[in-house]
């Protein structure tokens, strides 16, 4: 049988939302459901959360380590979010693109800006926005990862961020999680068959031109 696979470049696929609109929950699904796509962990120097593991959920550091790493260039981007620090561990990254795997991020609009300052061509960047206002703030007080008064900070930056959904390729309302998911994974399909993508596209047409 001849082999008709094309060697396919990764793709940076990044989910942006409010806290508890549900960018973790479906980043998480869709690395899950399918082996050509990882999870991006980033390195944080937030405390860890109940059920949370280190190289996991987060790489734990300590501001110290934290800033000595962005100093040394070791981060592809990196933020500060209600007072703690995030940031995405270049190395990791671009091996896994280099082998056709595809990162799946699930970061804010200020880590989406600076990505897409290096890696536009191999970015697709999706924001995840909530059925309500009222039904944001129940997933976060149902979750019971955070205080009153963080639950009430995060609600307080909400607006903020969801200002910046016109910066994304693509935009999805979470009224269905598993809608949500399921159409993400649409997304990712029709990404990964777009030309500038598939790289052996070139060696393959000249192949049949050959008469292989």
């Amino acid at each position: 049988m001849i082999n008709t696979s094309i060697v396919r470049r990764g793709i940076i696929i990044v989910l942006s939302s409010p806290s508890g609109a549900g960018k973790s929950t479906t980043a998480r699904a869709l690395c899950a459901a399918d082996p050509q796509t990882v999870h991006s962990v980033s390195v944080t120097t937030r405390p860890m959360r109940p059920g949370e593991q280190e190289g996991i959920d987060y790489f734990f550091v300590t501001p110290d380590v934290f800033e000595e790493r962005r100093k040394a260039g070791e981060f592809l981007e990196y933020a500060k979010v209600f007072d703690n620090h995030y940031a995405t561990p270049r190395s990791f990254v671009e091996s896994q693109l280099s082998q056709g795997k595809d990162c799946v991020f699930d970061i804010d609009w200020q880590g989406t800006q600076q990505l897409a300052q290096s890696y536009r061509s191999d970015l697709v960047s999706i924001f995840i926005l909530p059925p309500s206002i009222s039904a944001l703030e129940e997933r976060l007080l149902k979750r019971a990862q955070d205080s009153l008064e963080t639950v009430r900070l995060r609600m307080s930056k909400a607006e903020a961020e969801m200002s910046h959904w016109p910066e994304y390729d693509y935009v999805l309302i979470n009224d269905d999680v598993n809608k949500t998911i399921q159409a993400v994974q649409n997304i990712l399909k029709v990404e990964r068959l777009r030309r500038h993508r598939q790289i052996g596209l070139t060696d393959f047409v000249k192949s049949l031109s050959r008469g292989d």
